[in-house]
């Protein structure tokens, strides 16, 4: 009995890898939410705006800073996330970027979403900004979005619930990090 269980498990583990794999259809087959954080720069497979199509989201580069151009934050500072989306299918996917799908968890629980204060709604840093949730078929954006936090939500964990409400987490490093960070910290001042 205990063979024919694994086997079965086994059989099944292979037709969802079969048919993760297939680019057939345009529909929404994101892996499920890890139980834990992805390490800041990991990529995670979401699903679109009402469950159409899967965006790939990778955050990439966060800066903190205690003003953007004209812009200065109501709580302290601004952290700014860089992320790219990515659409691998034949049809356009819109994200949930600009419908409240990233939020900022500080350290000690609070949950604030991007734009949270007319300063951080207002950030769009030139060059990190293509400005629309919609992806075109086969390609990657750059986006930006910021929070307005305190020093000490500094390192907090970055949310974003995709279009069938599923949450996937990074933990953000209370650094400036990543590759593209200092060019996004020339274009915010």
């Amino acid at each position: 009995m205990r063979h024919v269980i694994r086997a079965s498990a086994l059989a099944a583990a292979c037709c969802l890898s079969l048919a993760a794999c297939s680019d057939s259809d345009d529909t929404s087959d994101p892996q499920p939410s890890p139980r834990t954080a992805l390490s800041f720069g990991q990529s995670a497979d979401t699903a679109g705006v009402g469950g159409k199509g899967t965006a790939q989201i990778t955050p990439n580069a966060v800066v903190y800073v205690d003003k953007a151009g004209a812009e200065t934050p109501e709580h302290g500072l601004f952290a700014v996330v860089r992320f790219e989306a990515g659409n691998r299918s034949k049809t356009p996917v819109t994200t949930t970027a600009d419908k409240g799908g990233f939020r900022w968890t500080t350290p000690d629980g609070k949950t604030v979403k991007a734009g949270n204060s007319r300063g951080a709604g207002r950030i769009a840093p030139v060059g990190f900004s293509e400005g629309a949730p919609e992806v075109s078929p086969k390609t990657y954006q750059a986006d930006s979005v910021a929070f307005d936090i305190t020093a000490a939500e500094k390192g907090g964990t970055l949310v974003y619930v995709d279009g069938n409400g599923i949450a996937v987490r990074w933990k953000v490093p209370s650094t400036n990090t990543g590759s593209a960070a200092s060019a996004l910290m020339s274009a915010l001042k």
